[in-house]
């Protein structure tokens, strides 16, 4: 207009200029950057995470561990005289060389080994069953025979025992009654039946456990290598062996692995037991003997057993977990 400047003024200009850099601008750049910082990860969100699990982690499993091991390694030296000071000494592997010629805990690991020969074969072998029997279309109301079979792992070991033991005894037992009104006289608590029934409650209470590991893995196999099979002329028993058990093979070893470990530590069941079974002694199991020698106030000793249970469970799992692989991939 008249009496304007027709040259821009430096104000205008950059006003224009930053119009033109906003709209040259790729679209979202801005947006983009915002959505980072709100959605950024901050340190203090993955520590509120990882707590929960890692607290108890740590103070119930690292911190148990270490002062075992710890423990394992010292050994407490009297002094001289009736009242003489004891001190705590560094002792290597003395109470190791203590452990292995303990003949109680050598008694222990027999009584164990007994255990885990009759219960793993026939858990495992219940578990299989039922989880294939589940799986195929032979059963109706799958669900409802899952959860029955399940349920018994839902019940705390220590009231599982307990009831069992109600069934075991003899004054007590309708089990006991029965055989005995028709001529049998059985007594589940002697030295001769207490591996036997001890692996029962343990056989009860963790086969729908493993049944679902199991379960699960069947699950996961593709159903169109199950119609290919039929139309070969594959029946319900042909691809349960045939073509189920080797596809599931992993899931069976890790079973194997998890019952080997709770084989070694075997503690609540025949505890419990003893309050009625005179067959079972404090040194009956390693663990019970182990928990016998730390009430004594021998805690090196007792960490040492521990120790040698534990490092015994990892050989023979990880050896178990290699030989059943090479066998597989053969």
């Amino acid at each position: 207009s008249e009496g304007r400047p027709t040259s821009l003024t430096a104000y205008q200009r950059g006003l224009r200029m930053s119009t033109i850099t906003q709209a040259a601008k790729p679209i979202g750049v801005g947006k983009n950057k915002n959505r980072k910082r709100r959605l950024g990860v901050q340190p203090r969100t993955i520590v509120a995470f990882l707590l929960p699990f890692f607290l108890p982690f740590v103070l119930f499993y690292v911190i148990p561990v270490v002062y075992a091991v710890t423990q394992s390694l010292l050994k407490v030296v009297h002094g001289a005289g009736q009242y003489g000071t004891s001190s705590t000494v560094f002792a290597g592997f003395y109470e190791y060389g203590l452990v292995f010629r303990n003949q109680e805990f050598w008694a222990s690991i027999g009584r164990v080994a007994q255990y885990g020969i009759i219960q793993v074969p026939v858990m495992l072998s219940l578990s299989l069953l039922i989880a294939l029997l589940l799986d195929s279309a032979l059963i109706k109301g799958k669900a409802f025979f899952r959860i029955v079979a399940f349920l018994p792992y839902a019940i705390p070991g220590v009231i599982a025992a307990i009831m069992w033991s109600f069934l075991y005894h003899p004054q007590l037992s309708p089990i006991v009654a029965l055989l005995s009104h028709i001529g049998i006289n059985v007594d589940f608590l002697s030295s001769r039946l207490i591996i036997f029934s001890i692996a029962n409650i343990s056989t009860w209470l963790w086969t729908g456990y493993n049944m679902l590991i199991i379960f699960s893995a069947l699950q996961a196999v593709p159903q169109e290598i199950y119609e290919a099979a039929k139309i070969d002329g594959a029946g319900n028993f042909a691809i349960a062996w045939r073509i189920k058990v080797p596809m599931i093979l992993p899931a069976i070893i890790l079973t194997g692995v998890f019952s080997i470990i709770g084989t070694l530590q075997l503690y609540t069941e025949p505890t419990v037991l003893a309050q009625i079974a005179p067959s079972i002694n404090s040194s009956f199991t390693p663990n019970m003997l182990a928990y016998t020698i730390a009430s004594g106030n021998n805690y090196n000793q007792a960490g040492a057993m521990s120790v040698v249970i534990a490092v015994g469970a990892f050989i023979l799992s990880f050896g178990f977990m290699k030989l059943t692989s090479r066998k597989a991939s053969l």
